[in-house]
């Protein structure tokens, strides 16, 4: 509705529908952060893989749900860190593997291969 041509608009902007739900944390985005969390403080003793990998299929719940929900639930920041720590603390875990299996190649390499026979035996 406007009131002259060039003019700006006068009408009202769209409201909310009275039976619309109102604006809530999504409960799995807490669960994502805590996850992460916990994934992120325990990769490094490979423990975090399970947290870290709940984590993410979590995050995938819940970005789903919320973009079914059409705005209505929130968390989408607590989503992306939960899921940036969770990342982290696989990566931890991997590269503390990869240091298990280097230091095992390493020692492996230095141990004497067959048997250790006395010097007076041919």
């Amino acid at each position: 509705m406007t009131t002259a041509p060039g003019q700006v608009s006068v009408a009202q902007p769209d409201l909310r529908h009275p039976l619309d739900p109102d604006p809530a944390r999504a409960t799995k985005a807490r669960a994502v952060f805590a996850l992460g969390l916990l994934g992120m403080l325990t990769g490094l003793f490979i423990g975090g893989v399970v947290p870290a990998t709940v984590a993410l299929q979590l995050a995938r719940q819940a970005r789903r749900e919320a973009y079914a929900s059409g705005g209505f639930l929130t968390g989408s920041v607590w989503l992306r860190r939960g899921e940036r720590m969770a990342w982290t603390g696989l990566v931890l875990v991997a590269v503390s593997v990869v240091a298990a299996v280097v230091v095992g190649v390493v020692r492996l390499a230095g141990a004497p291969f067959g048997h250790d026979y006395p010097a007076n035996m041919d």
